[in-house]
Protein backbone atom coordinates (compact mmCIF):
# COMPACT_ATOMS: atom_id res chain seq x y z
CA UNK A 1 0.00 0.00 0.00
CA UNK A 2 1.70 3.52 -1.10
CA UNK A 3 1.94 5.01 1.95
CA UNK A 4 0.00 9.17 1.50
CA UNK A 5 1.01 11.96 3.36
CA UNK A 6 -1.65 14.50 5.56
CA UNK A 7 -1.07 17.59 6.79
CA UNK A 8 -3.34 18.44 10.09
CA UNK A 9 -3.72 22.36 11.18
CA UNK A 10 -3.57 22.59 14.64
CA UNK A 11 -2.61 20.19 18.12
CA UNK A 12 -5.69 20.50 19.81
CA UNK A 13 -7.11 17.36 20.59
CA UNK A 14 -8.99 16.61 17.42
CA UNK A 15 -6.16 17.49 15.49
CA UNK A 16 -4.21 14.79 17.80
CA UNK A 17 -6.84 12.79 17.15
CA UNK A 18 -6.97 12.35 13.59
CA UNK A 19 -3.28 12.48 13.02
CA UNK A 20 -3.14 9.37 15.30
CA UNK A 21 -5.76 7.66 13.71
CA UNK A 22 -3.73 8.41 10.67
CA UNK A 23 -0.82 6.93 11.60
CA UNK A 24 -2.64 4.08 12.46
CA UNK A 25 -4.05 3.38 8.86
CA UNK A 26 -0.46 3.92 7.24
CA UNK A 27 -1.08 7.60 6.27
CA UNK A 28 2.35 9.96 7.26
CA UNK A 29 1.37 12.87 9.06
CA UNK A 30 2.80 16.46 9.95
CA UNK A 31 0.69 18.48 12.12
CA UNK A 32 1.48 22.46 12.49
CA UNK A 33 0.61 24.12 15.50
CA UNK A 34 0.71 27.81 16.02
CA UNK A 35 1.30 27.20 19.91
CA UNK A 36 4.23 26.08 21.58
CA UNK A 37 2.20 23.38 23.62
CA UNK A 38 -0.66 20.31 22.35
CA UNK A 39 -4.21 20.46 23.61
CA UNK A 40 -5.62 23.97 21.88
CA UNK A 41 -8.38 24.67 24.53
CA UNK A 42 -7.89 21.07 26.54
CA UNK A 43 -4.50 23.36 28.50
CA UNK A 44 -3.09 24.17 31.56
CA UNK A 45 -0.37 26.76 32.34
CA UNK A 46 2.01 27.31 35.39
CA UNK A 47 1.97 30.28 37.32
CA UNK A 48 4.67 29.77 39.82
CA UNK A 49 4.35 26.70 41.61
CA UNK A 50 0.91 26.40 40.86
CA UNK A 51 -0.90 24.85 37.88
CA UNK A 52 -4.18 26.51 36.68
CA UNK A 53 -6.26 24.21 34.71
CA UNK A 54 -7.57 25.22 31.49
CA UNK A 55 -10.66 23.74 29.47
CA UNK A 56 -11.20 20.25 30.58
CA UNK A 57 -13.68 19.88 34.12
CA UNK A 58 -14.66 16.38 32.97
CA UNK A 59 -13.99 14.18 30.77
CA UNK A 60 -16.55 11.57 29.24
CA UNK A 61 -14.93 8.33 28.76
CA UNK A 62 -12.46 8.45 31.56
CA UNK A 63 -13.69 4.85 32.88
CA UNK A 64 -15.15 2.08 31.19
CA UNK A 65 -18.75 1.25 30.43
CA UNK A 66 -19.18 4.11 27.40
CA UNK A 67 -17.60 4.16 23.95
CA UNK A 68 -15.68 7.32 24.39
CA UNK A 69 -12.98 4.91 26.86
CA UNK A 70 -12.23 2.90 23.86
CA UNK A 71 -11.54 5.72 21.92
CA UNK A 72 -9.35 7.48 24.53
CA UNK A 73 -7.65 4.03 25.13
CA UNK A 74 -7.06 4.36 21.02
CA UNK A 75 -5.41 7.53 21.82
CA UNK A 76 -3.11 6.25 25.14
CA UNK A 77 -4.78 8.82 27.12
CA UNK A 78 -6.11 6.55 29.56
CA UNK A 79 -3.55 4.15 30.14
CA UNK A 80 -0.82 6.45 32.03
CA UNK A 81 -3.26 8.57 33.98
CA UNK A 82 -4.87 8.39 37.00
CA UNK A 83 -8.36 9.52 36.66
CA UNK A 84 -10.30 11.34 39.28
CA UNK A 85 -13.76 10.75 39.90
CA UNK A 86 -16.00 13.32 41.66
CA UNK A 87 -19.38 12.91 44.39
CA UNK A 88 -21.18 15.64 42.51
CA UNK A 89 -21.11 17.14 39.04
CA UNK A 90 -22.18 20.84 40.30
CA UNK A 91 -24.19 22.75 43.56
CA UNK A 92 -26.46 25.07 44.13
CA UNK A 93 -27.06 27.42 46.45
CA UNK A 94 -30.49 29.37 46.33
CA UNK A 95 -31.35 32.74 47.68
CA UNK A 96 -33.01 31.46 50.89
CA UNK A 97 -30.41 28.59 52.08
CA UNK A 98 -31.73 26.06 49.92
CA UNK A 99 -28.96 23.37 48.54
CA UNK A 100 -28.99 21.32 45.17
CA UNK A 101 -26.69 18.41 45.00
CA UNK A 102 -26.39 16.98 41.61
CA UNK A 103 -25.03 13.69 42.58
CA UNK A 104 -23.01 11.61 40.18
CA UNK A 105 -25.26 8.58 41.82
CA UNK A 106 -28.70 8.36 39.95
CA UNK A 107 -29.91 6.90 42.51
CA UNK A 108 -29.01 9.21 45.66
CA UNK A 109 -30.47 12.03 42.49
CA UNK A 110 -33.57 11.01 42.42
CA UNK A 111 -33.96 10.87 46.20
CA UNK A 112 -32.70 13.76 46.94
CA UNK A 113 -34.46 15.90 44.13
CA UNK A 114 -37.75 14.33 45.45
CA UNK A 115 -37.07 15.52 48.75
CA UNK A 116 -36.34 18.98 47.64
CA UNK A 117 -39.88 19.36 45.27
CA UNK A 118 -42.10 16.18 46.12
CA UNK A 119 -44.62 17.98 44.53
CA UNK A 120 -42.72 17.54 40.89
CA UNK A 121 -42.11 14.01 41.19
CA UNK A 122 -43.44 12.77 38.21
CA UNK A 123 -40.87 15.05 36.48
CA UNK A 124 -38.46 13.98 38.32
CA UNK A 125 -38.74 10.41 37.24
CA UNK A 126 -39.22 11.41 33.78
CA UNK A 127 -35.64 13.00 33.82
CA UNK A 128 -34.36 10.39 36.05
CA UNK A 129 -35.67 7.78 33.58
CA UNK A 130 -33.64 9.44 30.48
CA UNK A 131 -30.66 9.39 32.39
CA UNK A 132 -30.98 5.59 33.76
CA UNK A 133 -31.08 4.89 29.52
CA UNK A 134 -27.87 6.90 28.72
CA UNK A 135 -26.23 4.51 31.53
CA UNK A 136 -27.25 0.81 30.01
CA UNK A 137 -26.80 1.98 25.82
CA UNK A 138 -23.67 3.18 24.60
CA UNK A 139 -24.06 6.28 21.94
CA UNK A 140 -23.15 4.90 18.11
CA UNK A 141 -19.79 6.47 17.90
CA UNK A 142 -18.13 3.88 16.35
CA UNK A 143 -19.06 4.37 13.12
CA UNK A 144 -18.46 8.07 11.11
CA UNK A 145 -22.17 9.52 10.75
CA UNK A 146 -21.45 9.74 7.01
CA UNK A 147 -20.36 5.77 6.55
CA UNK A 148 -23.72 4.93 8.71
CA UNK A 149 -25.79 2.73 6.16
CA UNK A 150 -29.63 2.37 5.90
CA UNK A 151 -28.81 -1.49 7.19
CA UNK A 152 -26.71 0.01 9.99
CA UNK A 153 -29.60 2.57 10.84
CA UNK A 154 -32.11 -0.72 11.00
CA UNK A 155 -29.61 -2.25 13.30
CA UNK A 156 -29.70 0.44 15.58
CA UNK A 157 -33.49 0.49 15.68
CA UNK A 158 -33.76 -2.84 16.70
CA UNK A 159 -30.95 -2.96 19.17
CA UNK A 160 -30.66 0.04 20.66
CA UNK A 161 -34.68 1.68 20.13
CA UNK A 162 -34.95 3.32 23.98
CA UNK A 163 -31.76 4.89 23.71
CA UNK A 164 -33.13 6.40 20.21
CA UNK A 165 -36.13 7.75 21.72
CA UNK A 166 -34.65 9.49 25.04
CA UNK A 167 -32.40 10.42 22.54
CA UNK A 168 -34.41 12.21 20.32
CA UNK A 169 -37.12 13.40 23.21
CA UNK A 170 -34.38 15.39 25.30
CA UNK A 171 -32.17 16.99 22.72
CA UNK A 172 -34.91 18.99 21.84
CA UNK A 173 -35.79 19.82 25.15
CA UNK A 174 -33.90 23.21 26.30
CA UNK A 175 -32.57 23.94 29.59
CA UNK A 176 -35.36 26.84 29.77
CA UNK A 177 -38.12 25.06 28.96
CA UNK A 178 -37.22 22.13 31.42
CA UNK A 179 -36.61 24.34 34.33
CA UNK A 180 -39.63 26.44 33.87
CA UNK A 181 -41.98 22.79 34.16
CA UNK A 182 -40.68 22.58 38.06
CA UNK A 183 -43.45 23.56 40.56
CA UNK A 184 -40.67 24.28 42.97
CA UNK A 185 -39.56 27.63 42.37
CA UNK A 186 -35.81 26.81 43.72
CA UNK A 187 -35.29 23.66 41.54
CA UNK A 188 -36.80 25.99 38.91
CA UNK A 189 -34.13 28.58 39.68
CA UNK A 190 -31.10 25.44 40.22
CA UNK A 191 -31.64 23.34 37.04
CA UNK A 192 -31.64 27.13 34.85
CA UNK A 193 -28.28 27.92 36.51
CA UNK A 194 -26.64 24.18 35.35
CA UNK A 195 -26.27 25.84 32.15
CA UNK A 196 -23.08 26.80 32.94
CA UNK A 197 -20.96 28.45 29.83
CA UNK A 198 -23.68 27.67 27.71
CA UNK A 199 -27.12 29.52 26.64
CA UNK A 200 -30.29 29.18 27.96
CA UNK A 201 -31.16 27.09 25.13
CA UNK A 202 -28.65 24.06 26.25
CA UNK A 203 -30.25 20.53 25.20
CA UNK A 204 -31.20 18.63 28.70
CA UNK A 205 -29.67 15.58 27.33
CA UNK A 206 -26.14 16.79 27.80
CA UNK A 207 -26.66 17.26 31.12
CA UNK A 208 -27.93 13.69 31.32
CA UNK A 209 -25.61 12.79 29.52
CA UNK A 210 -23.14 13.93 32.43
CA UNK A 211 -24.84 12.34 34.86
CA UNK A 212 -24.81 8.87 33.44
CA UNK A 213 -21.35 9.08 32.96
CA UNK A 214 -20.79 10.23 35.96
CA UNK A 215 -22.83 7.14 38.08
CA UNK A 216 -20.48 4.82 35.68
CA UNK A 217 -17.56 6.51 36.82
CA UNK A 218 -16.88 7.51 33.47
CA UNK A 219 -16.99 11.78 33.59
CA UNK A 220 -13.88 12.04 35.81
CA UNK A 221 -10.75 14.23 36.04
CA UNK A 222 -7.61 13.68 34.52
CA UNK A 223 -4.89 13.65 37.63
CA UNK A 224 -2.48 16.97 36.71
CA UNK A 225 -4.95 18.67 34.44
CA UNK A 226 -6.09 19.52 30.72
CA UNK A 227 -2.42 19.75 29.18
CA UNK A 228 -1.28 17.00 31.35
CA UNK A 229 -3.92 14.73 28.87
CA UNK A 230 -3.05 15.99 26.29
CA UNK A 231 0.66 15.37 26.71
CA UNK A 232 -0.77 11.41 26.43
CA UNK A 233 -2.48 11.73 23.05
CA UNK A 234 0.92 14.06 21.45
CA UNK A 235 2.89 11.20 22.91
CA UNK A 236 0.83 8.49 21.30
CA UNK A 237 1.25 10.29 18.15
CA UNK A 238 5.03 10.66 18.17
CA UNK A 239 5.37 6.61 19.23
CA UNK A 240 3.39 5.87 16.13
CA UNK A 241 5.57 8.45 13.90
CA UNK A 242 3.76 11.42 13.35
CA UNK A 243 5.61 14.39 13.93
CA UNK A 244 4.20 17.93 15.69
CA UNK A 245 5.80 21.23 14.11
CA UNK A 246 5.25 23.93 17.23
CA UNK A 247 5.32 28.10 16.39
CA UNK A 248 4.27 27.57 13.36
CA UNK A 249 0.99 29.42 12.29
CA UNK A 250 -0.92 28.76 8.97
CA UNK A 251 -1.50 31.62 6.51
CA UNK A 252 -2.90 30.14 3.86
CA UNK A 253 -4.25 26.36 2.72
CA UNK A 254 -2.27 25.63 -0.95
CA UNK A 255 -4.76 24.62 -3.67
CA UNK A 256 -4.03 23.36 -7.27
CA UNK A 257 -6.77 23.04 -9.53
CA UNK A 258 -9.62 22.77 -6.90
CA UNK A 259 -7.58 20.40 -4.65
CA UNK A 260 -5.52 21.15 -1.52
CA UNK A 261 -1.97 19.94 -2.00
CA UNK A 262 -0.16 21.96 1.42
CA UNK A 263 -0.37 24.81 3.57
CA UNK A 264 2.27 27.81 4.12
CA UNK A 265 3.45 29.25 6.73
CA UNK A 266 3.91 32.86 8.62
CA UNK A 267 7.14 32.37 7.69
CA UNK A 268 6.40 31.76 4.33
CA UNK A 269 7.79 28.17 4.05
CA UNK A 270 5.71 25.91 2.44
CA UNK A 271 5.24 22.12 2.99
CA UNK A 272 2.94 20.03 0.94
CA UNK A 273 0.73 16.97 1.52
CA UNK A 274 -1.34 14.52 -0.57
CA UNK A 275 -4.10 15.43 1.92
CA UNK A 276 -5.18 18.69 4.33
CA UNK A 277 -7.51 18.26 7.66
CA UNK A 278 -8.01 21.55 9.11
CA UNK A 279 -8.68 21.38 13.14
CA UNK A 280 -8.41 24.83 13.58
CA UNK A 281 -11.10 27.81 14.31
CA UNK A 282 -13.78 27.31 11.59
CA UNK A 283 -14.00 30.88 10.52
CA UNK A 284 -9.97 31.34 10.10
CA UNK A 285 -9.70 28.16 7.94
CA UNK A 286 -12.99 29.20 5.50
CA UNK A 287 -12.54 32.75 5.72
CA UNK A 288 -8.41 33.60 6.18
CA UNK A 289 -6.89 30.14 4.81
CA UNK A 290 -8.93 29.64 2.13
CA UNK A 291 -10.04 32.88 1.20
CA UNK A 292 -13.92 32.21 1.39
CA UNK A 293 -13.38 30.32 -2.14
CA UNK A 294 -15.35 26.97 -1.13
CA UNK A 295 -18.20 28.49 0.78
CA UNK A 296 -21.85 27.84 -0.41
CA UNK A 297 -24.89 28.94 1.18
CA UNK A 298 -25.11 26.65 3.40
CA UNK A 299 -21.49 26.74 5.50
CA UNK A 300 -21.81 30.71 5.41
CA UNK A 301 -25.35 30.35 6.43
CA UNK A 302 -23.50 28.44 9.22
CA UNK A 303 -21.06 31.85 10.42
CA UNK A 304 -24.27 34.44 9.64
CA UNK A 305 -27.16 32.79 11.86
CA UNK A 306 -25.50 29.96 14.40
CA UNK A 307 -24.64 30.94 17.69
CA UNK A 308 -21.42 31.54 18.89
CA UNK A 309 -20.50 29.68 22.27
CA UNK A 310 -20.23 32.10 24.82
CA UNK A 311 -16.77 34.63 25.54
CA UNK A 312 -15.13 33.81 28.51
CA UNK A 313 -13.29 35.59 31.86
CA UNK A 314 -11.16 33.21 33.70
CA UNK A 315 -9.45 34.56 37.34
CA UNK A 316 -7.27 31.70 38.40
CA UNK A 317 -5.84 32.29 42.06
CA UNK A 318 -3.33 30.42 44.04
CA UNK A 319 -4.10 30.52 47.56
CA UNK A 320 -2.51 29.06 51.04
CA UNK A 321 -5.28 26.89 51.95
CA UNK A 322 -6.50 23.45 51.50
CA UNK A 323 -9.94 23.80 51.38
CA UNK A 324 -9.82 19.98 52.66
CA UNK A 325 -13.20 20.05 54.45
CA UNK A 326 -15.22 21.73 51.13
CA UNK A 327 -16.17 18.32 48.97
CA UNK A 328 -15.55 17.86 45.36
CA UNK A 329 -17.62 18.87 42.27
CA UNK A 330 -16.83 18.63 38.68
CA UNK A 331 -18.23 21.98 38.15
CA UNK A 332 -17.89 23.54 41.26
CA UNK A 333 -20.30 25.81 43.89
CA UNK A 334 -22.97 28.04 41.86
CA UNK A 335 -24.46 30.69 44.68
CA UNK A 336 -26.21 34.01 44.07
CA UNK A 337 -24.28 37.53 45.02
CA UNK A 338 -26.09 39.75 47.39
CA UNK A 339 -25.74 42.65 44.83
CA UNK A 340 -24.96 41.93 40.99
CA UNK A 341 -21.63 43.44 40.26
CA UNK A 342 -20.52 44.44 36.18
CA UNK A 343 -17.46 42.16 35.20
CA UNK A 344 -16.25 42.54 31.73
CA UNK A 345 -19.51 44.77 30.43
CA UNK A 346 -21.97 42.03 31.72
CA UNK A 347 -23.75 41.57 34.83
CA UNK A 348 -23.21 38.92 36.90
CA UNK A 349 -25.58 37.77 39.89
CA UNK A 350 -24.36 34.66 40.38
CA UNK A 351 -20.75 33.30 41.22
CA UNK A 352 -19.46 29.88 40.63
CA UNK A 353 -15.89 28.57 42.31
CA UNK A 354 -13.90 25.60 41.03
CA UNK A 355 -11.95 24.73 44.01
CA UNK A 356 -9.54 22.24 42.71
CA UNK A 357 -9.10 20.44 46.24
CA UNK A 358 -9.45 17.39 44.34
CA UNK A 359 -5.91 17.45 42.71
CA UNK A 360 -2.91 17.65 45.17
CA UNK A 361 -0.44 17.73 42.15
CA UNK A 362 -1.75 21.24 41.15
CA UNK A 363 -0.26 23.17 43.75
CA UNK A 364 2.10 22.85 46.92
CA UNK A 365 0.88 20.75 49.83
CA UNK A 366 -1.54 22.90 52.01
CA UNK A 367 -2.39 24.82 49.17
CA UNK A 368 -5.47 25.33 46.22
CA UNK A 369 -6.03 26.54 42.96
CA UNK A 370 -9.27 28.53 42.61
CA UNK A 371 -10.83 29.34 39.52
CA UNK A 372 -13.69 31.17 38.65
CA UNK A 373 -15.45 31.25 34.96
CA UNK A 374 -17.67 33.85 33.78
CA UNK A 375 -19.24 34.54 30.80
CA UNK A 376 -17.96 38.32 29.15
CA UNK A 377 -18.23 40.11 26.33
CA UNK A 378 -15.65 39.79 23.30
CA UNK A 379 -16.37 42.96 21.73
CA UNK A 380 -15.96 44.93 25.41
CA UNK A 381 -12.73 43.15 25.44
CA UNK A 382 -11.68 43.67 21.84
CA UNK A 383 -12.10 47.81 22.48
CA UNK A 384 -10.86 47.89 25.27
CA UNK A 385 -7.09 45.52 24.16
CA UNK A 386 -6.52 49.11 21.66
CA UNK A 387 -5.05 50.83 24.78
CA UNK A 388 -2.77 48.54 26.11
CA UNK A 389 -3.04 50.32 30.16
CA UNK A 390 -6.93 50.35 30.23
CA UNK A 391 -6.87 46.67 29.09
CA UNK A 392 -4.37 46.00 32.07
CA UNK A 393 -6.39 48.28 34.16
CA UNK A 394 -9.38 46.86 33.92
CA UNK A 395 -8.30 43.36 34.39
CA UNK A 396 -6.58 44.47 37.89
CA UNK A 397 -9.64 45.99 38.61
CA UNK A 398 -12.06 42.64 37.90
CA UNK A 399 -9.09 40.78 40.20
CA UNK A 400 -9.85 42.90 42.95
CA UNK A 401 -13.63 42.88 42.43
CA UNK A 402 -13.40 38.82 42.48
CA UNK A 403 -11.10 38.70 45.06
CA UNK A 404 -12.82 40.74 47.72
CA UNK A 405 -16.38 38.71 46.72
CA UNK A 406 -14.47 35.11 46.93
CA UNK A 407 -13.50 37.05 50.83
CA UNK A 408 -17.15 37.34 51.53
CA UNK A 409 -17.67 33.30 50.43
CA UNK A 410 -14.61 32.23 52.11
CA UNK A 411 -13.20 34.59 54.66
CA UNK A 412 -9.40 35.57 54.97
CA UNK A 413 -8.90 34.09 51.37
CA UNK A 414 -8.20 37.71 50.08
CA UNK A 415 -5.17 37.40 52.41
CA UNK A 416 -3.68 34.13 50.68
CA UNK A 417 -3.49 34.85 47.84
CA UNK A 418 -0.36 33.48 46.03
CA UNK A 419 -1.09 34.19 42.75
CA UNK A 420 -3.20 35.93 40.74
CA UNK A 421 -4.34 35.12 36.67
CA UNK A 422 -6.98 37.23 34.71
CA UNK A 423 -7.44 35.26 30.84
CA UNK A 424 -10.15 37.67 28.98
CA UNK A 425 -11.89 36.42 25.45
CA UNK A 426 -8.74 38.24 24.11
CA UNK A 427 -6.73 36.08 25.84
CA UNK A 428 -8.18 32.70 24.64
CA UNK A 429 -9.07 34.06 21.04
CA UNK A 430 -4.99 34.95 20.67
CA UNK A 431 -3.77 31.45 22.29
CA UNK A 432 -5.84 29.23 20.85
CA UNK A 433 -7.32 31.43 17.30
CA UNK A 434 -11.11 30.32 18.21
CA UNK A 435 -13.48 32.96 17.24
CA UNK A 436 -14.67 35.57 19.60
CA UNK A 437 -12.82 33.70 22.36
CA UNK A 438 -15.26 31.05 22.46
CA UNK A 439 -14.75 28.09 24.99
CA UNK A 440 -16.87 25.45 23.37
CA UNK A 441 -17.39 26.71 19.74
CA UNK A 442 -20.74 26.75 18.21
CA UNK A 443 -23.00 27.02 21.16
CA UNK A 444 -24.64 24.07 21.85
CA UNK A 445 -28.17 24.37 21.52
CA UNK A 446 -31.92 21.90 21.28
CA UNK A 447 -31.18 23.40 16.86
CA UNK A 448 -27.37 21.98 16.25
CA UNK A 449 -27.26 19.26 19.09
CA UNK A 450 -25.95 16.46 16.55
CA UNK A 451 -26.29 18.57 13.40
CA UNK A 452 -24.40 16.60 10.52
CA UNK A 453 -22.04 19.26 9.63
CA UNK A 454 -19.81 18.83 6.84
CA UNK A 455 -16.35 17.94 7.15
CA UNK A 456 -15.37 18.59 3.48
CA UNK A 457 -16.19 21.82 1.38
CA UNK A 458 -18.34 21.91 -1.93
CA UNK A 459 -15.97 22.10 -5.10
CA UNK A 460 -12.45 21.44 -3.09
CA UNK A 461 -10.61 17.77 -2.90
CA UNK A 462 -8.61 16.40 -0.50
CA UNK A 463 -9.55 18.45 2.53
CA UNK A 464 -11.52 17.87 5.20
CA UNK A 465 -12.11 20.04 8.94
CA UNK A 466 -12.47 18.58 12.42
CA UNK A 467 -13.46 19.77 15.51
CA UNK A 468 -15.35 21.50 17.29
CA UNK A 469 -16.29 24.03 14.75
CA UNK A 470 -18.26 20.91 12.51
CA UNK A 471 -19.11 18.99 15.78
CA UNK A 472 -21.35 21.17 18.05
CA UNK A 473 -21.25 20.05 21.94
CA UNK A 474 -17.99 21.83 22.76
CA UNK A 475 -16.87 18.25 24.61
CA UNK A 476 -13.61 17.19 24.15
CA UNK A 477 -14.31 13.50 24.01
CA UNK A 478 -17.06 14.63 21.00
CA UNK A 479 -13.74 16.27 19.37
CA UNK A 480 -11.46 13.14 19.83
CA UNK A 481 -14.53 11.65 18.23
CA UNK A 482 -14.27 14.06 15.45
CA UNK A 483 -10.65 13.01 14.46
CA UNK A 484 -11.27 9.47 13.80
CA UNK A 485 -14.08 10.04 11.68
CA UNK A 486 -12.39 12.11 9.57
CA UNK A 487 -9.80 9.67 9.06
CA UNK A 488 -12.67 7.17 8.26
CA UNK A 489 -13.83 9.24 5.43
CA UNK A 490 -10.04 9.44 4.01
CA UNK A 491 -9.66 5.82 4.52
CA UNK A 492 -12.91 5.20 2.64
CA UNK A 493 -12.01 7.63 -0.49
CA UNK A 494 -9.11 5.80 -0.51
CA UNK A 495 -10.33 2.51 0.00
CA UNK A 496 -8.53 1.41 2.97
CA UNK A 497 -10.03 -0.89 5.19
CA UNK A 498 -10.63 1.03 8.59
CA UNK A 499 -7.86 0.15 11.35
CA UNK A 500 -7.67 1.24 15.03
CA UNK A 501 -5.31 -0.39 17.96
CA UNK A 502 -4.83 0.15 21.11
CA UNK A 503 -1.05 0.74 22.88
Amino acid sequence: MDEKSIIIIGAGIAGLSAGCYAQMNGYQTQIFEQDTEPGGLCTSWKRGDYTINGGLALLFGSGPGIGFYRIWEELGAVQKTRMIDYEYLVIVEGTSGETFYLYNNIDRLEQHMKELAPEDKDLIEDFIKGARVLTRYDLPIEKAPELISPVDKIKMLLTKLPLIKAIEKWKKISIQDFASRYKNAFLREAFYQIRLIYSHELPVLLIQLAIACGHLKAAGFPEGGALVFARTCEQRLIRLGGTIQYKSRVVKILVKNDRAVGIRLEDGSEHRADYVISAADGRTTLFDMLEEKYINKEIRGYYDRMPVGLSLLTLALGVTRSFENLPHTAIGTIYPLEKPVNIGGKEVKWLRPMIYNFDQTLAPKGKTVVRLVIPSDYDYWKSLRENPERYKSEKQKIADTLITLLDQRYPGLASQVEICDVSTPITFERYTGNWKGSGVGWDCTTENIFMPMRKNLPGLKNFYMAGQWVEPGGCISTVAVSGRNVIQLVCKKDKRPFATAIP
